[in-house]
Formats: C-alpha cells, structure tokens, sequence
C-alpha cells in the first residue's frame, strides 16, 4: 500500500466499512470518494457553509474540519441515513414549506433542526433561526426553513397532546 494510504474503518449509516484513504483527506473527502455517500456536499471547506454536516459518534459535525484517520472506528450518519424507509417527517415539513430548492445545505439544516428538536420540542422562531444559523442557504432565504422546523414542532406537539389523552 502506498505509504500516504491508511486502512479507514467507519460505521457509514449503520453498516461497518472500511476503505484506503489518503492520511491528508478529509472526512467529507472520504465519505463521497471512498463509501460512496453523497449527502454530505463539499462547500467552503472551511466549516462556514453546513454542507457537509454529519452525525459523528451521535454528535453532528461538520466533516470538512476533521481528517478521516482521525475518525478511525467512529459511526457516521449522513444524510441518508434519515430516510430509510421514506421520508421522515420533517423532511416532508421540508418538502411541505419548499424549504429547499438546490438541496445543497439540507444535510446541515435538517441535522440543524433535527438536533435542536431533540433537545427543545417546541421551539420558538428565534431559537430555530439560532439552531440553524452554522448553515448558508443561497435558494429559500431561510424564512420557508424556519416554517418547515416550526411546522414539524408544532404537529409533533398536538400529536403528542392527542396521545395522552
């Protein structure tokens, strides 16, 4: 093997792989080139645009600022790993809002938003705009985003009410 190329072991959305990756590339590099994922986009390649957003060992990050040999025995889960079986029900908010145009920054706005949702159920405007603000959206201007968060929060919400009673 080349003396620039290491054995990379992942867990790339629930399946262990591994692949010879260069010891200089990145993990968004990785994760196209080498395990065939491509929801995490290339963008700046400097942390700014959310493009490459990924959940890492459960926390999301963003995979252009971290070199893959670092990540050596870590689980990934892209984008596609949201829907397996369809579309989860904030995507179809997404869909439903036309929050996305270009697709581009999805895999940052919906980790973004699915992040903050675990953590506040029920957010309000600003702390979704807060959630969401590590990610560049060049098509929706973030308005249809917003609505597509707090759309999902608030029918999970009365679902929730309508189950206990």
């Amino acid at each position: 093997m080349d003396d620039d190329l290491t054995v990379l072991e992942l867990t790339v959305n629930g399946k262990r792989r591994e692949a010879a990756v260069d010891r200089r590339e990145l993990l968004v590099e990785a994760l196209r080139t080498r395990f065939g994922v491509t929801g995490p986009k290339i963008g700046c390649l400097t942390g700014d645009c959310g493009a490459c957003t990924v959940r890492l060992d459960g926390r999301i990050t963003k995979s252009c600022l971290r070199l893959a040999v670092a990540e050596d025995g870590a689980e990934v889960e892209t984008l596609e790993s949201m829907s397996t079986g369809g579309l989860t029900g904030l995507q179809e908010s997404f869909w439903d809002a036309n929050a996305f145009q270009c697709g581009y920054c999805l895999s940052g706005m919906l980790f973004a938003a699915e992040d903050l949702l675990e953590n506040n159920p029920a957010p309000d405007e600003d702390e979704i705009r807060q959630a969401i603000s590590g990610n560049l959206c060049r098509c929706t201007g973030y308005a249809a985003i917003v609505t597509a968060v707090k759309n999902y929060a608030d029918r999970r919400s009365v679902t929730a009410e309508e189950s206990a009673r």
